[in-house]
């Protein structure tokens, strides 16, 4: 994935730098406002970069130029790259702000970098979504998830899940072969607000290993002991 960070604090910025790098992920950063909005604009024409989700991390006390004035050039100018404002302002009007001008979502400082991580994750799979509507059906292997009718498939056997089940078949094969951690799927499927200890994720691992790949000859969910669980 694609990521501009826009941050005026060093320490800030280098530590977001580390931990998406460590990720996979291809960073950009920007130390002003008016250095934001220029790279964020060559980013949105960049063909280089239009070959995967990209994301915007946008503080909102900025140099030169202020996140909010940031983002609201941005959408004014008709560029539709997903927005996290990231800023210690946390009023419910702070945040109303930043929506009303087209961020697509608020992150108060100081915040868990798994957060982060599952909101940057949420709104590259809007992105996506939005850019490339029409690619509506996921296929890992002979594994197929129709996003519009939410029907599985393995090999073309029907497979029935629940919601719940899906939401996480839904999040494991938008990257296939990709590390989720317990406690990003927890973020992404049930919440960023439920209990880091809970073992319901791999209750309902099983549960989806039981659906999926019982009675195939090849599994496709594995799990990384200690780290958490991907499909490929």
């Amino acid at each position: 994935m694609n990521i501009l960070i826009v941050e005026d604090d060093r320490r800030v910025a280098d530590f977001l730098e580390r931990g998406l790098r460590a990720e996979g992920h291809r960073i950009q950063v920007a130390r002003t406002g008016p250095e934001g909005l220029q790279m964020a604009m060559e980013l949105a024409r960049d063909p280089l970069w239009a070959d995967a989700p990209s994301v915007m991390l946008l503080d909102v006390m900025l140099p030169g130029m202020n996140g909010l004035e940031v983002c609201q050039t941005l959408r004014a100018s008709g560029v539709a790259l997903p927005i996290l404002m990231l800023t210690a302002l946390g009023t419910v009007e702070d945040r109303v702000s930043g929506l009303k001008l087209g961020a697509d979502d608020y992150l108060v400082k100081p915040f868990a970098f798994e957060e982060l991580l599952a909101r940057i994750e949420a709104l590259a799979r809007r992105g996506r979504s939005l850019a490339a509507a029409a690619t509506s059906t996921l296929q890992v292997a002979d594994l197929l998830l129709d996003r519009d009718t939410m029907r599985v498939s393995r090999a073309g056997q029907v497979i029935e899940l629940t919601a719940r089940e899906l939401a996480l078949l839904e999040l494991l094969m938008s990257a296939p072969g990709r590390l989720f951690s317990r406690e990003r799927i927890l973020a992404n499927v049930w919440g960023a607000h439920e209990d880091p200890l809970t073992n319901v994720v791999d209750v309902y691992i099983r549960r989806l290993r039981a659906k999926v790949d019982e009675g195939f000859e090849r599994p496709l969910i594995h799990t990384v002991r200690g780290l958490g669980y991907r499909l490929e």
